[in-house]
């Protein structure tokens, strides 16, 4: 498993409110019941409620991976991750549970086996020295649509990630 860690703690104290536009992401971090993180994301915002409880905050456009965990006694109740966009004021949006007011969703896969498979498309991604969060929103869906389908998503490669830059960069 991939990025299992506690969330960190951030030193100074948090804004009281974030800026405006801010995607919001409520986490939890209760060992082996309840574990909510971010697998990748460059937050703007972070409130540290109590010693399980925060909210982060991510900017329009910015694109983050939100995983999902809880278990009871009798063991896994929910594994999901979603990879999401967040979204600028106005901009139609799909709800989430814990996102407000919710967001793009690129990907949105449920069940340990699957959302292994996405942590380690993410490691790849991570290995070939390209952000998660710069990957081209295409491959997301692609991984999304391969593995709802039982089929094995294509590797991101470098030459992939450059033509997606190069066609961004020409849109007007």
């Amino acid at each position: 498993m991939t990025s299992t860690a506690a969330p960190r703690a951030r030193a100074g104290a948090a804004p009281a409110s974030p800026p405006p536009s801010t995607t919001l992401v409520e986490l939890t971090w209760i060992e082996k019941k309840v574990e909510n993180w971010i697998r990748f994301g460059h937050d703007t915002y972070e409130r540290i409620l109590d010693r399980r409880r925060r909210v982060m905050g991510f900017a329009p456009n910015s694109v983050f991976a939100f995983v999902r965990w809880a278990a009871n006694e009798f063991g896994t109740i929910i594994s999901r991750i979603d990879i999401v966009r967040a979204v600028g004021a106005g901009e139609p949006f799909q709800t989430l549970p814990f996102v407000r007011p919710g967001g793009d969703i690129l990907l949105k896969i449920e069940g340990w086996p699957k959302v292994e498979r996405v942590l380690q498309a993410i490691d790849a991604i991570e290995a070939i020295g390209v952000d998660p969060v710069d990957v081209s929103p295409d491959h997301w869906r692609h991984i999304h649509n391969r593995l709802t389908a039982s089929e094995e998503p294509r590797a991101y490669s470098a030459e992939q990630h450059r033509a997606f830059l190069l066609r961004r960069r020409a849109e007007p």
